[in-house]
């Protein structure tokens, strides 16, 4: 490796170490040294764990899986934090104590179709579907595989391309039971 290479080796490292503040415009753009890449930074806040206060709303409705089958649906929350939303529903059968499969999945107690969650935007018309990642795969959990105990609750987790600041609260479409409306946007 002749001089020159390793001057520039020298400086970029140099300016790494720095956090880069050596290059133009990072004044404007640092991120306090807390790490991360691109976009918007996100403010740190106080440690919580998502949907683990009480119910934004919820209802009981009928489960095509079975005659006089019922599920408890509510929403606990939607939190934006960056440029993403976390959905937190919690579902819980109630199915007859006679029937066979005493621990459906979501994929089940909704007639064996998918759920589609989806948030419906009524200030700029748009309806928001889960993103996925770098592998294809949708950021939620998963409704053909988890099995949700039959009278007991299970939380789960939809993640979303976050609303702009001037949306306050979106309706969630989720699976074939009735939508449910003004869901707050918490930030």
């Amino acid at each position: 490796m002749n001089i020159g290479h390793r001057a520039v080796l020298a400086a970029a490292l140099a300016a790494l170490l720095a956090g880069c503040s050596a290059l133009p415009g990072a004044e404007e753009e640092s991120d306090g040294g807390r790490g991360g890449s691109g976009g918007d930074a996100v403010a740190a806040g106080r440690p919580s764990v998502d949907g683990a206060a009480k119910a934004v709303v919820s209802g009981t409705f009928d489960t095509p899986l079975v005659t006089g089958g019922k599920v408890d649906i509510a929403m606990m929350g939607l939190r934006a934090r960056g440029r993403l939303a976390m959905l937190t529903v919690r579902l819980t059968p109630r199915l007859p104590a006679g029937f066979s499969d005493q621990d459906p999945s979501p994929y089940r107690l909704n007639g064996s179709n998918s759920l589609g969650t989806a948030l419906i935007d009524p200030v700029n018309l748009k309806r928001y579907v889960v993103v996925k990642d770098s592998s294809g795969r949708e950021l939620q959990s998963n409704d053909i595989s988890t099995q949700i105990v039959n009278n007991q609750p299970a939380v789960l987790t939809y993640t979303f391309a976050a609303p702009p600041e001037n949306v306050k609260a979106v309706d969630v479409q989720y699976g074939s039971w009735p939508t449910f409306r003004n869901i707050p946007v918490e930030r």
